[in-house]
């Protein structure tokens, strides 16, 4: 494997830090890099520069409105958009939905929901997850039962992330819960989240912050052709979707950017007249947290690198989110350890920081990215997935 770029992708690079230079407003590079919470209207203005520009569902077939990157160019621009404070793209309907729609929706809701999405005016929600069917997702609830051209559907999703800005929701839900096996009798809808019946309230996570929600239905009239496929063969769907959720959900170019910024700090942080990085203990963990992001980021060239030549990933997959999550969190946790008591105060992220302005999202960020080894299939589940694709036990 050539770990250089050639002529062309370098080219490309060039480009895209041209464009990122050009189009990324300060202010939102600012907050990303200083682990800020994004307000609904910024992140709409930079899904909507991208979308102009052709280069936000870099995924899609070019039919639909996908740029025609290969592998490594996806990598490039994800691996650029990171390093220079561009705002992780929403996954829920580029990444995620669409590929659904596209390969198994009917023409009317390609027609229909592709270039909203293009546009932001849809913003997702995924509904997977419900109270007591988390990462076993086959054992889901939620019922939708048809009465004639329309289902009623009644029941409650969890964890909806970003819910309260959204007004379409992609949902699993059972319509035969006589079905021999729990991944039979479900099916797949798109649900406008402004139909009457629908509650959103929000669930205030360990860092004090508004992300996550739980979504009630209460007889809440869904349309019949805003199914996704065939009745009761919505577990089909869910796998394919996803394969497409994990795609990327390593992380590497967010964890380099983290870790520059860490870097930083330690260089310039002084703790009783010594600079941070002049600390042995200090110094050992950041060596080894890097030779960690090092093998995690030459196992996702590999992946790149094969799917480049025609290659599917199969279980580097689940190795990726378990290293590449593990990573996060190792550097969210040496950054809060930094700070020092610094971190210790509860604070809004509008008030002035206690101790150096670069502490006060310490131990927010460190909280919140607890959550990464649980979602996108739990950690725990992919070492299930190793142990049978790899070890075959």
């Amino acid at each position: 494997m050539d770990i250089e770029y050639n002529d062309a992708e370098r080219a490309f690079r060039d480009e895209v830090r041209g464009f990122l230079a050009e189009n990324l407003p300060a202010t939102i590079a600012e907050k990303v890099n200083n682990y800020r919470r994004l307000s609904r209207d910024e992140t709409v203005h930079w899904h909507r520069v991208l979308g102009e520009k052709g280069w936000l569902a870099m995924h899609w077939p070019t039919e639909y409105g996908g740029p025609g990157w290969s592998p490594i160019q996806k990598h490039i621009f994800e691996e650029e958009s990171a390093a220079a404070g561009a705002p992780r793209l929403l996954p829920f309907g580029i990444n995620m939905v669409a590929p659904v729609i596209i390969k198994f929706g009917s023409q009317a809701q390609k027609d229909y929901y592709l270039p909203r999405m293009l546009t932001m005016d849809d913003w997702w929600a995924q509904g997977y997850s419900e109270p007591g069917a988390g990462s076993d997702l086959a054992s889901l609830k939620m019922r939708a039962e048809r009465q004639g051209d329309h289902y009623i559907v009644n029941g409650q999703k969890t964890w909806t992330t970003l819910g309260q800005h959204a007004n379409m929701i992609f949902c699993l839900v059972r319509t035969d819960p006589q079905a021999a096996k729990k991944q039979e009798g479900i099916s797949f809808l798109l649900i406008d989240m402004n139909s009457p019946g629908v509650t959103v309230r929000p669930l205030i996570t360990l860092d004090g912050e508004h992300e996550v929600n739980e979504v009630f239905f209460d007889n809440v009239e869904v349309p019949v052709e805003n199914r996704v496929g065939e009745e009761n063969k919505g577990w089909t769907y869910a796998k394919y979707l996803l394969t497409f959720e994990r795609t990327g959900i390593a992380g590497v170019g967010i964890s380099k950017a983290a870790l520059a910024h860490l870097k930083t700090i330690a260089h310039e942080y002084r703790i009783r007249g010594q600079r941070l990085i002049e600390q042995p203990a200090f110094a050992d963990r950041l060596a080894e947290i890097e030779i960690e992001l090092m093998a995690v980021e030459m196992t996702n060239l590999r992946v790149v690198a094969a799917a480049e030549a025609g290659g599917v990933p199969g279980a580097e997959s689940s190795f990726l989110k378990i290293m590449g999550t593990e990573v996060r969190q190792k550097i969210s946790d040496l950054y809060r350890e930094a700070v020092g008591p610094y971190a210790l105060p509860f604070i809004d992220e509008d008030d002035a920081p206690v101790g150096p302005d670069f502490a006060g999202v310490a131990a927010p960020t460190y909280f919140n990215l607890r959550k990464l080894s649980i979602f996108g299939g739990s950690n725990e589940i992919q070492k299930n997935i190793i142990s049978k694709a790899i070890l075959g036990l």
